[in-house]
């Protein structure tokens, strides 16, 4: 017993150890004292212990910073819809190595997945007493066949695009280039008004890949320049395949008028169309020695006419392509830059709108052909403004 209580007071000692002695040693002083101890104790674990979330502590501090560099720029605090914002940003770059990793995992169990499969025919075939090599089935392998047909994505539109909707459109454009490399034949291919943030995003964040893409072209001038550059190359020894699909018609300007107009000006060049739903022409077929201006935009709609008014600013021909002529939409809907080039990449191979139409839009969308569905003619049409196709909106 005599030692227990030596050990008691010894610990005792210990934890009143750096306070003030009180003055009256009542029972109630002691019970204080030892709560400021236990106090005490506390605050010094939790000083000398690290931070529980390191990924909240970096971005209160990220947004510490973008705070006080709102106050010193602006004078003004950030608002709630740019701090919204701003953590979005922070939420996005903090987990993108985890999405990249996602991918990757994905991609290695699609891998194994076709490894396994092949495996199994070789071994049913080796089995059955069959030639495992009349069992796979062996892809056509790829030819580069070009047509004297180009398509120019406008990139000049950073100005009315944010962040996210230009990592949106960066993502486009490296399918536009997958699209039309894949396809049956190829169209040539150029990037207008390559600069800025996008440019920037190409040779940073994707590692300037965009170096190795064969027969493409990047500009940093505007899409007719673009297109001189496109017309020299199509008419070129190396211009491409005249498929008869192409081929110039007598009194066919391969864009028909749909309501009536003002007389087109003397100085409209002619081998340039811009596509844009705001045009009075639908889009009846391409033609040879021709460059088809897509918008590259990602704005959810915001900005009304943008394509239409830089192809007047311009002198140049607009249609929109014929999807309310071939096909029956429940709803608006909006085609993407890589949607578009691959609709006239299909065009191209199979001569037909309608199955182009059907091969590239999403099932999900409820997209029904007309003449061949029954269910297409009781779909009624989404109204949004009556000189408007409203199916055919590939730029505003």
């Amino acid at each position: 017993m005599a030692n227990l209580e030596e050990t008691h007071h010894v610990e005792t000692d210990i934890c009143m150890a750096g306070l003030p002695e009180s003055t009256e040693p009542s029972a109630s002083s002691s019970a204080n004292g030892k709560r400021k101890a236990d106090s005490e104790l506390d605050r010094a674990a939790k000083k000398n212990s690290p931070p529980s979330d390191t990924r909240e502590a970096t971005a209160n501090e990220a947004e510490t910073v973008h705070n006080g560099e709102a106050d010193t720029n602006t004078g003004q605090p950030l608002s709630k819809n740019q701090l919204k914002r701003l953590r979005k940003q922070q939420q996005w770059e903090e987990y993108k190595e985890d999405r990249r990793s996602k991918r990757k995992d994905k991609r290695h169990e699609r891998q194994a997945r076709k490894r396994a499969e092949k495996e199994a025919k070789i071994a049913e075939a080796e089995a059955a007493g069959i030639d495992p090599a009349t069992v796979l089935q062996q892809k056509e392998p790829w030819k580069y066949r070009p047509v004297p047909v180009s398509f120019i994505v406008d990139c000049d539109f950073e100005q009315y695009m944010r962040e996210q909707e230009l990592v949106s459109l960066s993502s486009q454009l490296v399918r536009s280039y997958a699209m039309n490399r894949k396809a049956k034949y190829q169209a040539a291919l150029h990037f207008s008004s390559w600069k800025g943030k996008l440019k920037e995003r190409f040779e940073t964040v994707l590692k300037n890949t965009h170096h190795n893409w064969k027969n493409v072209g990047f500009h940093e001038g505007d899409f007719k320049e673009a297109a001189k550059q496109a017309g020299e190359q199509m008419a070129g020894p190396n211009g491409g395949e005249l498929l008869d699909l192409i081929k110039p018609n007598a009194g066919d300007a391969g864009v028909n008028p749909i309501v009536e107009v003002e007389p087109e000006d003397e100085e409209i060049e002619r081998s340039v169309v811009y596509l844009t739903s705001e045009s009075p022409y639908t889009l009846d077929r391409l033609e040879a020695n021709t460059s088809y201006v897509i918008g590259g935009i990602v704005d959810k709609n915001r900005e009304k006419g943008l394509c239409f008014n830089r192809a007047k600013e311009f002198k140049v021909r607009t249609a929109k392509l014929p999807i309310s002529e071939y096909m029956a939409m429940q709803s608006r809907y909006v085609l993407t830059t890589n949607q578009v080039v691959e609709i006239m990449a299909k065009w191209l191979e199979c001569g037909d709108w309608g199955q182009a139409f059907m091969d590239v839009i999403p099932k999900r969308k409820g997209g029904m052909l007309k003449g061949t569905d029954p269910k297409a003619s009781m779909v009624q049409p989404h109204k949004e403004h009556p000189n408007k196709n409203i199916a055919a909106w590939v730029c505003p």
